[in-house]
């Protein structure tokens, strides 16, 4: 059975992104389209979640703390739009940490599997502004998507292909295009 869940990566796609590093709650900057994008799907019977590395904790930036402060935020802000996000998984980890959840490994997209009693991701969205992101959707069974917003563009400089018309990822110019797509799909 297909499921009607977006898990969404969370910086450059539901905030502004920073090559430093989101650190701190003055440093977390919602898109407010992305917001709203969110309450939208929540309205429309979907369920969200988000899969976000969060490398800048195994490198002493920010703590667990200061992290889950951005994410009753984020949740708060969405809930005020008529929303809600189900689950928020994260990798506090670095690469050399050899975990498996940091993406572009799926262990972050199985939690959320796991967390939301799914018995599979089929018909699941996975929409990110890397291939990290997509990579980890595809690892996972998810269908794919991406977006310009944060790493969107570099990540499109880079890998040309994705604006192929026949690529399996079709890409938006943030999140509250994909939803506008999704929902008229």
């Amino acid at each position: 059975m297909a499921h009607k869940l977006v898990i969404l990566d969370r910086d450059g796609v539901i905030n502004h992104d920073s090559d430093d590093y989101v650190k701190s709650l003055d440093e977390w900057i919602p898109y407010p389209t992305a917001i709203s994008a969110i309450a939208r799907l929540t309205r429309a019977g979907w369920r969200v979640a988000v899969a976000t590395n969060q490398s800048g904790i195994a490198r002493g930036y920010y703590d667990e703390t200061t992290l889950a402060a951005m994410h009753e935020v984020m949740s708060a802000l969405v809930e005020t739009e008529g929303g809600r996000i189900d689950h928020i998984a994260y990798c506090p980890h670095i690469s050399e940490d050899g975990c498996g959840c940091r993406k572009p490994l799926p262990g972050m997209l199985i939690d959320v599997r796991r967390e939301l009693h799914l018995d599979s991701l089929e018909g699941t969205w996975m929409v990110g502004d890397s291939l990290r992101d997509v990579d980890a959707g595809r690892a996972a069974g998810c269908r794919t998507a991406l977006v310009r917003t944060g790493k969107g563009e570099r990540t499109l400089a880079k890998y040309p292909e994705f604006l192929d018309a026949r690529s399996a990822t079709p890409v938006f110019d943030d999140l509250a295009e994909f939803v506008d797509w999704l929902l008229a799909h």
